[in-house]
């Protein structure tokens, strides 16, 4: 059986008829996409940084002080003790 004998010419958007449900839409070409990006974007990406920056960047500091404080150590620890060489000649 082909695919096209069981949609009967049908569009893939008109398959169904659904009663009872209102949709309404909007034609791309009448929306502003880009309605208030800059007046009320900006400023709301300002909000929502400083109420997540004391939840987010402690974990972060943390981290980076840890890291920090291990690759110190471990340069340390690759350095020869002068100590065990005085006596060598």
């Amino acid at each position: 059986m082909r695919l096209s004998s069981i949609l009967n010419g049908a569009h893939f958007g008109n398959l169904a008829k659904v009663h009872g449900i209102v949709t309404y839409k909007l034609s791309p070409f009448e929306q502003r996409a880009f309605a208030g990006a800059i007046s009320n974007g900006v400023p709301n990406m300002f909000r929502r940084f400083r109420s997540n920056i004391f939840i987010v960047a402690p974990p972060f500091i943390v981290g980076y002080l840890i890291y920090d404080l291990t690759e110190r150590k471990h340069t340390a620890l690759l350095r020869k003790n002068p100590a065990d060489y005085e006596n060598d000649q």
